[in-house]
């Protein structure tokens, strides 16, 4: 192999620095100034947490068919696949602050269309029935 060393490109070696010593680091500690007369914005409030509702409930369903059921206290909601109905639940609670008696599910399948020769699929998606109590209601389109 040392035949084939002249073939290699050596590097040149730098010379190793020192260590450079740390230097501890000083905190800076700054108080606000009070000034008389002058009016200082209060914070700004936080929002309410949502927590898992927006990953769960992706809009509500309106149909003729969903628009009957409000008159029953039920309501259909477009969900995410792997959502449950507890879930489900949860997120509506949370959402419209309302109390849910029951949840129902239904997976509606892709199917397939066709538009001339062109063939394509249809979009499948799983929707929610939710029924609330008695005298609670839900405005999901704004009058």
């Amino acid at each position: 192999m040392s035949v084939l060393d002249f073939f290699k490109r050596k590097k040149p070696q730098k010379p190793e620095k020192p260590p450079r010593p740390k230097k501890p680091k000083e905190k800076i500690e700054k108080k606000p100034e009070k000034k008389e007369g002058v009016l200082t914005q209060p914070p700004r409030p936080r929002k309410k947490e949502t927590g898992m509702a927006p990953l769960i409930l992706k809009s509500a369903h309106v149909t003729e068919k969903a628009t009957d059921l409000t008159r029953e206290n039920q309501y259909v909601f477009k969900v995410f696949p792997r959502a449950t109905e507890q879930e489900i639940k949860k997120a509506v609670e949370e959402v419209y602050g309302v109390d849910v008696l029951k949840v129902r599910t239904i997976k509606v399948r892709r199917k397939q269309r066709r538009l001339g020769r062109t063939l394509g699929w249809r979009k499948g998606y799983k929707k929610a029935i939710v029924t609330l109590k008695e005298d609670q209601k839900i405005e999901i389109l704004p009058r």
